[in-house]
């Protein structure tokens, strides 16, 4: 499953919050409590009567005892929200079972069973987007993590493995597509206007990965075929008036399966591969076996709707799901707490994917930007966790950046040390091992050993430390001799308040400062607390670059002169080192100007060498515009105040627009060159037309920084003349944080242009809601109340309100407005859509590194939540954790 939407964008019922109960603490789930079901469920037939608000789903289970679990004379099967309306063990009525906590308990001695459930539920009252749900008058179902027991009662659990015989019957003009896993096998007309259509899928697999579709839909078709000889037919099913935005998807769909067999040796293993679009959907799309099912933010784009960022997206995103097929689908995971063993995996790999689309390095600095801004402020906060849990409460809380991000990170460290022909190796071999199994992290890293040939003994702590290490580096010259000393630390987290040392491999090169070249890179392992390296042969200080390719998830502290930097963010041939040290030099400048200050000559002298610097790369011909665009790019607001151990947001604020400003007046003429430049580059998606966009817009929002009357003009024609999103996209963006007449036109005519279009709409929303404008919480105020917002929605909740709290400047204005709106939010969505507004916790759970004015208003309204009545369990927990 892909959460990608989920960091980033309905009426809703808040009286509901009211009259709920409040619901019992869910019980501590702890990894080492394991135990493997009692009952094997080698195959269940599922028949649904389907209709929007009453759909009869009946299931038959055959069961068999579990040589490997405890004997039990009952079975226990996981219900949520559902009553039993008849049942039956072999064919005889069953009157004597019980409830328990929702789950449904029946008595059960010998050793094979069939047992039959009818149920009864109400896909239109599902507002939590969970389980069998209406969304737009069709039918689908989200099951990952624990969905499918509001759909039927059975073991929900990733390690009860069954084949699944589904047969569907509805209405032909309401539901005249069916679909779900595996191959259809056979479909037919009934009476009074209904059909039907039976599917069948071969492949063994947990009830997370249950997937049905029933609606009006028509599908953009495709064939591939496989290494082996397979013929697949390729289906993207959208509403009709999607479908001419859906070849990119198809093309992407394409790529990534061939792809995965040059890559990985991943062969496709059905005769057909449905994507279905759904406009409500919780996360940003889910690998069902045969059926992924995405948020239509991931399958449509056309140049007129879709930026450059969103073909990217589509592209990853269809990958990460389709790669699944093998990493989390033909291998599964055992239980929830080894989730990165599918997610973090699988993300390495749709990265890897798309470096090899894109490029490596501009890929490679997008990953660890994300990584930085997300992951890093995780591990440092009150949620921090390892990418392998020991325990959890709410499942549905554990789809974090760390279990996939990081995890990754950490698989992506062993693909370093071993080199990529072993890592293969060692992939190629767990596969095997474990093809047709719920497996765990500890047998991935068992094949990687065997297979790559790594000794991962000590390795096995990035799965069960939290947090992120620091590395401090020092280098010292003397005589022919430049000597490395590395410190690494972890910092206590919750639960965890003394770590470890963890190996750490840092790819790194030492640069002769007279010819700007080094001897070659080499990959050294801090395996220990401390190590020290000497290297011979310099008769001059070397210049150090270290971390290349951000070989290890860390922090890197070192006092690096600013000559030093500006030689590397100007000479590194390392592409994510050349951008790493124009950061360093800008993180140093800021941080020290937010935090103690600056005097007026070590600030002059720090903007001076990022003036130097950036003018270098301005101009650099050597670079193409897509890597120039990532060496323009500033230091978030949000990693800045990471680098603080308390950070005033304000301050931060005022110094990084300071410093813009600054920028843009030193190098206005250079910037406007740029975008005049780029702007003669006619559209295309290739890689210089690309470039040309995203240097376009970023030049942009450094002039807008600086005058802001001629940066309104400017803005305004790039608005005028786009013909692509993009561009029309990037000049909004910068429209919308200036008070000017030509804001509010272009505004307007945004929305009239795509009203019909949700997801541009969705972006019309966003670019309010993140905007520099100072008036930008009044705007959210005011979107909140717009006829297109809906708390039903979470596209349209995310557009509006995870932009605002990304937005540092409005969230963190200094009367507590931001957070209470925020509150207000949770309080409001969390009886429609639980787990969408527990997503929106952490950014109130920073308080402890926030100025103590400001953290104390952040952990009022997180007490003002706790103090809810009937506040869901995934909420609840979020709140809690945050509040300590």
């Amino acid at each position: 499953m892909d959460i990608r939407s989920d960091p980033t964008t309905p009426d809703g019922n808040p009286e509901m919050a009211d009259a709920a109960p409040e619901p019992k603490e869910p019980p501590l789930i702890r990894r080492e409590d394991y135990r493997p079901f009692p009952w094997l469920v080698p195959e269940i037939v599922l028949d649904f009567d389907l209709g929007l608000d009453r759909t009869i789903v009946r299931s038959t289970l055959t069961v068999a005892r579990n040589a490997r679990g405890d004997r039990a004379d009952t079975i226990r099967l996981n219900g949520d929200g559902l009553s039993p309306r008849r049942v039956a063990i072999d064919g005889a009525p069953v009157n004597d079972w019980a409830m328990d906590e929702g789950d449904l308990v029946l008595p059960l001695a010998g050793d094979a069973h069939e047992i039959m459930i009818e149920t009864e539920i109400d896909p239109s009252a599902n507002s939590q987007l969970m389980g069998l749900y209406a969304s737009n008058g069709m039918l689908c179902t989200q099951c990952e993590a624990e969905g499918f027991r509001r759909i039927a009662f059975f073991p929900d659990r990733p390690d009860v493995l069954s084949t699944y015989r589904v047969r569907m019957e509805g209405s032909r003009t309401q539901f005249p597509v069916l679909l779900s896993n595996g191959n259809a096998v056979a479909h037919g007309e009934s009476d009074d206007g209904r059909h039907w259509a039976e599917w069948h899928d071969p492949w063994p697999k947990p009830s997370y990965l249950f997937a049905l579709v029933a609606g009006d839909l028509v599908a953009r078709s495709d064939r591939f075929t496989t290494m082996g000889g397979r013929e697949v037919a390729l289906n993207v099913w959208v509403r009709e008036e999607d479908l001419p935005r859906t070849e990119h998807a198809m093309e992407s769909l394409k790529r990534a399966m061939k792809w995965d067999e040059d890559a990985f040796g991943r062969e496709y293993d059905l005769d057909q591969f449905n994507i279905v679009a759904v406009g409500d959907f919780n996360m940003g799309a889910m690998e069902n076996k045969g059926l992924n099912i995405f948020n239509t933010k991931y399958v449509l784009a056309d140049p007129e709707t879709a930026t450059d960022g969103d073909y990217d997206a589509i592209e990853g995103v269809i990958g990460h799901e389709y790669f699944h097929n093998w990493s989390g689908n033909r291998v599964t995971c055992r239980d929830w707490f080894q989730l990165s063993l599918k997610e973090g995996f699988t993300v390495l790999r749709d990265q890897l994917f798309s470096q090899d689309l894109q490029g490596e390095a501009v890929k490679r600095i997008e990953d660890v930007r994300v990584l930085r801004s997300v992951q890093f402020p995780e591990d440092s906060g009150p949620l921090a966790h390892p990418i392998r849990p020991d325990s959890f409460r709410e499942i549905s809380n554990f789809y974090t950046a760390t279990v996939y991000n990081k995890g990754a990170e950490v698989i992506r460290m062993m693909r370093t040390m071993a080199g990529p022909e072993a890592f293969r190796a060692g992939t190629d071999l767990y596969f095997d091992r474990h093809d047709g199994e719920a497996a765990t992290c500890e047998d991935f890293v068992s094949a990687m050993e065997d297979g790559a040939g790594l000794d991962l003994g000590t390795f096995r702590r990035w799965y069960s430390q939290a947090g992120t290490p620091k590395v401090s580096v020092e280098l010292d010259h003397r005589g022919n001799t430049a000597t490395l000393t590395l410190r690494q630390y972890v910092p206590p987290t919750p639960g965890q308040p003394a770590k470890q040392p963890m190996p750490i491999p840092l790819r790194l090169a030492l640069f002769d400062r007279a010819s700007g070249t080094h001897a070659g890179e080499q990959l050294i392992v801090l395996e220990d607390a401390e190590a020290t390296i000497a290297f011979d042969g310099f008769a001059e200080r070397p210049v150090l670059s270290i971390n290349r390719g951000f070989s290890a998830p860390i922090s890197i502290e070192r006092q690096a002169s600013r000559d030093d930097l500006v030689f590397l963010a100007a000479r590194d041939d390392d592409a994510f080192a050349r951008a790493e040290a124009m950061q360093e030099l800008v993180v140093g400048h800021l941080v020290a100007a937010a935090g103690e200050g600056l005097d007026a000559s070590d600030r002059q002298q720090g903007q001076d060498a990022i003036a130097e610097a950036l003018a270098a790369v301005l101009e650099d011909s050597r670079l193409d515009d897509l890597m120039r665009g990532e060496l323009m790019v500033l230091p978030g607001e949000a990693y800045l105040a990471e680098q603080m151990l308390v950070a005033d947001p304000g301050r931060i604020h005022r110094e990084r627009e300071g410093l813009k400003r600054w920028l843009a007046g030193e190098l206005g003429d250079r910037l406007r060159t740029l975008h005049s430049r780029a702007s003669a580059v006619p559209y295309a998606l290739d890689r210089k037309a690309r470039g040309a966009r995203k240097v376009k817009t970023l030049a942009l929002s450094y002039l807008a920084a600086g005058d802001r009357e001629a940066a309104a003009e400017l803005a305004a024609r790039q608005y005028d003349a786009a013909d692509n999103m993009t561009d029309r996209q990037g000049a909004l963006m910068a429209l919308c944080g200036l008070d000017s007449a030509a804001r509010t036109d272009r505004l307007i005519d945004f929305y009239r242009r795509h009203r019909s279009n949700a997801l541009v709409i969705d972006k019309w929303f966003s670019l309010q809601a993140m905007s520099l404008h100072p008036a930008a919480i009044e705007h959210v105020k005011a979107l909140r109340e717009h006829q297109d917002f809906t708390l039903r929605n979470p596209n349209r909740v995310r557009a509006l309100y995870m932009a605002f709290a990304g937005n540092p400047h409005a969230f963190h204005t200094e009367s507590g407005e931001g957070y209470r709106l925020v509150a207000d939010l949770i309080l409001d969505l969390d009886p429609i859509n639980a787990q969408t507004a527990a997503r929106f916790v952490p950014p109130l759970g920073r308080w402890r590194r926030i100025e103590p004015g400001r953290a104390a208003l952040m952990r009022a309204e997180l007490e003002r939540i706790a103090a809810a009545p009937g506040l869901s369990r995934d909420t609840r927990e979020q709140v809690e954790r945050s509040l300590g």
